[in-house]
């Protein structure tokens, strides 16, 4: 986004990624243009500020003596005590790091970001999330990090220093994409909405209708359609109308809104993020984006930070005034300390409708009719992306989705099984050729517990 010539980056976007395809598709794309960023990120709690990952001698001083050795005998307890058959969030993140680290830590983030109960989310999602951190690593490297020492071999995800960001953000990727794709013979339209998607299963060929923002209208043909779409847009653009129709509207996503705030401030934030695990406050994270890149940023003294709220498209902060919601932002940046209000100058909203395709206890059983809906009747729709598929895929492997079409559709048969890639598939140095051996796991989105 581009507000006034401050850019910012809708969620915040690290580029990481274990697939050497996307690593080489994005220095393809912008060969000159990634920059190497330090990974500064903490939590905020309790009117403190906690480095994350941890730093153990830190969190212990500011957690004060009781809270820490409680919290310790909470964590011992707990493994000597364990819940069964842990069916919830709450219940196994106590089973891994005892019951006073789960409010500290991982309670009221949680909630926010989710809009629903700790106690009501499936454990499933934790044990996905929370892989490859378990408190004897975190404390372990919590000790090397409070002594200054460097990590030696592969680290957890969670812990990753630092990551390559483009120096104008992400768009700079795509607008340099879009002039590869025109210099390449590729003809791109914009500002369009679909109106219908028609397929003809005698000639194989798709009728696509779209609308502009003045209301005119325009055809194309296609042997192929590849869609990005959410999954319940696209259904009821389909013509005939699809026999799964109403499982497509039963779909359910997480939206969430950001308040940008923009000023001359006066408190020093090297963060490129911060945690908000405050109950007393209803932001969810806020972004530092000089911290992404200065580049992002016209001139070399402002701030520009963006406060992150969670909810529902048409609840009650999505349906806020502007300046109710500036105001608010304002009012919580004061009282978390991370800006004076009275340093703020300009302001602006940006609503992200469907940042989060929800997985609720119903979810696959309506993907699963959809998808075979879509394969028996309209064999030439090709579904890639987070909310193309329905699936919380990070944007490396969201990307690889795309890159695996292209390569079945080139080819005319499906060498690759799209639905396969997901958050923690790693591919071989042979790139698309082994990716078949490398999808094996799924990356989940909470829903409730059986």
């Amino acid at each position: 986004m581009n507000y006034k010539g401050f850019l910012f980056d809708i969620g915040g976007h690290r580029f990481f990624s274990k697939s050497k395809e996307v690593v080489d598709l994005w220095n393809e794309i912008l060969p000159d243009d990634f920059i190497e960023r330090p990974r500064l990120s903490r939590i905020y709690y309790r009117g403190k500020f906690f480095a994350y990952p941890l730093k153990a001698f830190e969190a212990f001083r500011k957690l004060g003596l009781m809270q820490s050795v409680a919290c310790l005998a909470s964590f011992a307890y707990a493994r000597a005590f364990p819940v069964k058959d842990a069916k919830t969030v709450h219940q196994w993140v106590r089973n891994q790091f005892g019951e006073r680290l789960f409010r500290v830590f991982f309670k009221t983030y949680t909630e926010k970001v989710w809009g629903m109960s700790c106690d009501e989310i499936s454990a499933e999602w934790a044990a996905q999330r929370i892989k490859g951190l378990d408190l004897g690593a975190a404390i372990a490297d919590a000790l090397r990090r409070s002594l200054g020492r460097k990590k030696q071999g592969a680290v957890a995800k969670t812990l990753i220093e630092s990551f390559r960001y483009p120096r104008r953000g992400p768009g700079m990727m795509w607008e340099a994409c879009a002039d590869k794709v025109k210099k390449l013979g590729g003809h791109i339209v914009m500002d369009r909405r679909l109106a219908s998607l028609a397929y003809d299963p005698h000639g194989h060929t798709w009728s696509v209708a779209v609308e502009s923002s003045s209301g005119a209208c325009e055809s194309y043909s296609a042997e192929h359609v590849v869609s990005s779409a959410p999954v319940r847009e696209l259904i009821a653009a389909l013509k005939p109308t699809a026999l799964s129709l109403l499982h497509a509207r039963e779909l359910k996503y997480r939206d969430f809104l950001t308040v940008v705030l923009i000023g001359k401030s006066s408190v020093d934030l090297p963060d490129n993020w911060i945690y908000i695990h405050d109950p007393k406050v209803k932001v969810g994270r806020v972004q530092n984006f000089r911290s992404w890149s200065p580049d992002m940023i016209p001139d070399a003294t402002s701030t520009c930070l963006g406060l992150e709220y969670f909810c529902f498209e048409g609840d009650g902060l999505w349906t806020s005034a502007d300046e109710d919601l500036i105001a608010l932002a304002k009012q919580e940046i004061g009282r978390i300390g991370l800006m004076n209000p009275a340093d703020i100058s300009d302001a602006c909203v940006v609503r992200q409708k469907k940042a989060y395709p929800v997985y609720d206890e119903t979810y696959a059983d309506h993907m699963g009719i959809i998808r075979q809906e879509l394969a028996l009747r309209y064999p030439a729709l090709h579904l890639v992306g987070r909310n193309g598929m329905h699936k919380y895929n990070n944007q490396d492997h969201a990307m690889m989705t795309g890159m695996l079409t292209a390569a079945n559709i080139i080819a005319g048969q499906t060498l690759y099984d799209v639905w396969q890639v997901n958050e923690d598939a790693e591919y071989g140095e042979a790139g698309a050729s082994g990716a078949k051996e490398a999808l094996k796991s799924l990356r989940l989105v909470p829903r409730k517990a059986a």
